[in-house]
């Protein structure tokens, strides 16, 4: 596999760099540690510019190129999850319920290969930004970044990143134009009836019989009301009630994740899910207060980007293992945020086997760390090349 020379050649201090990062995770926006550590590098490395606490603890690095041209961004998230580790690795968390179980180490370790080989070469035109990012996980930090202006203060024509994935092949990427991962939605149903003795239900407005009719009633929007030719998801994933055997509550309570692709089939969903609780509680007699929160908007790759961001893959790994056409996943991401304000690519690159995305005995497979810092030295070798 081609990854570049020169960071083969420092791939034993990626890995010592992502397994540091892995022993001391940080959750949300306060990954304070892990910046620091991430400037102290870049430091080291002598980039241009180093820009800190930008939403809370993010990192923004600029590094020249040779001559005028536009700013790439590329962008590495950095927190944990609030999990306990269970790898058994000499490296796992030295952090009590807390572990890097979606790969975010090896995210910023690849990040910073490329920062450290751009810097010492600067074989490009115009500007890299280095864009290190806090609270990918819930939070939003790719928000909190774009809403203190990060992509004008830092002139960004178009950003990049990866984001690995185990059971793909190692050094695979996978992409595809248009929405990658959908938007995600979180709604929640408190229902209020009249609680009384379960031998006597006739004296009760019964909240659990109305949840349930709701939660079933639900479905029925994805087969009547979404196009086939659409893709949506509503799960319900929680479901709270009463408290003994005889006993019917006088509330209950439903949550869900809602899912979707599109900016219309999302706004129906909200419309439709509003109306048919509504309707479920008029015909049982109960209230129903609705809380419906819109989360990360959907990941859109542009078209143009990810035929560039495939090439510079097929550079590194070969045509075999490029997939620029893999189709959408249904998981949310918040680098969505980002790809709102400009054009730019979203990529999954491949770890081989092992533990999934999420599972307390998940860790970065390291050979991949080179192959991704490679990408992203290839992506902007190749696109603001020298004459």
């Amino acid at each position: 596999m081609p990854i570049i020379n020169r960071i083969g050649a420092f791939s034993e201090d990626m890995k010592a760099w992502r397994r540091h990062l892995h022993a001391h995770p940080e959750f949300g926006l306060e990954c304070h540690d892990t910046a620091a550590f991430v400037v102290d590098k870049l430091r080291a490395f002598g980039v241009d510019a180093v820009h800190e606490k930008i939403g809370v603890s993010g990192v923004v690095a600029v590094i020249n190129g040779q001559g005028d041209g536009p700013t790439i961004g590329l962008r590495a998230d950095m927190d944990a999850l609030p999990m306990q580790e269970e790898t058994g690795v000499d490296h796992a968390s030295t952090v009590p319920g807390m572990m890097h179980a979606c790969g975010h180490d090896g995210h910023t370790t690849m990040l910073l290969g490329a920062a450290r080989y751009l810097a010492e070469t600067r074989n490009f035109k115009g500007r890299v930004a280095l864009i290190f990012q806090p609270a990918e996980e819930n939070f939003g930090g790719a928000k909190y970044m774009c809403d203190e202006g990060m992509m004008d203060r830092f002139n960004i024509a178009e950003v990049f990143a990866l984001h690995t994935m185990p059971g793909n092949e190692v050094g695979s990427f996978a992409t595809t134009p248009g929405p990658i991962m959908a938007a995600v939605d979180t709604l929640r149903v408190t229902i209020t009836g009249r609680g009384g003795h379960g031998a006597y239900p006739h004296e009760t407005v019964d909240p659990i019989i109305a949840m349930v009719s709701m939660v079933q009633a639900l479905q029925s929007i994805l087969t009547r009301n979404l196009n086939p030719m659409d893709e949506a998801v509503i799960s319900v994933t929680q479901i709270e009630g009463g408290t003994a055997d005889n006993i019917i509550p006088e509330t209950a309570w439903f949550g869900a994740t809602v899912r979707s692709f599109d900016p219309e089939v999302r706004d129906m969903l909200e419309t439709r899910i509003r109306d048919v609780i509504a309707g479920q509680a008029a015909s049982f007699g109960v209230t129903a207060e609705v809380s419906y929160d819109r989360g990360y908007p959907p990941t859109i790759n542009d078209a143009d980007a990810v035929a560039e961001a495939a090439q510079a893959a097929i550079g590194v790994s070969g045509k075999a293992l490029v997939h620029p056409n893999s189709g959408r996943e249904m998981g949310a991401e918040d680098f969505a945020y980002m790809l709102n304000e400009r054009p730019g690519a979203y990529l999954f690159i491949g770890q081989g086997e092992g533990a999934g995305l999420h599972h307390p005995k998940f860790d970065f497979n390291d050979d991949v760390s080179p192959i991704g810092a490679s990408f992203f030295a290839r992506l902007v070798e190749q696109k603001y090349r020298l004459d």
